[in-house]
């Protein structure tokens, strides 16, 4: 491959740099970047509900216990 060449770097790491290139971002996988903020956001929403529902368990139980 002639880039490669010109860069005086082996066919095989300029293959590697475009494929890592294009999976940081997301090119590889149709990964938009609206994509990669809407997935953000769904996972900081199911991390506050999991946190809010562990917290409601802990509260039933302990309510649970002083009226038992």
């Amino acid at each position: 491959m002639e880039v490669a060449k010109r860069l005086g770097v082996s066919d095989k790491s300029l293959y590697l740099w475009v494929r890592l290139s294009k999976e940081q971002q997301g090119v590889g996988s149709g990964e938009t970047p609206a994509m990669r903020v809407e997935i953000a956001r769904l996972k900081a929403e199911l991390k506050r509900a999991s946190e809010e529902r562990d917290i409601l368990k802990k509260a039933a139980t302990y309510f649970a216990k002083l009226s038992g």
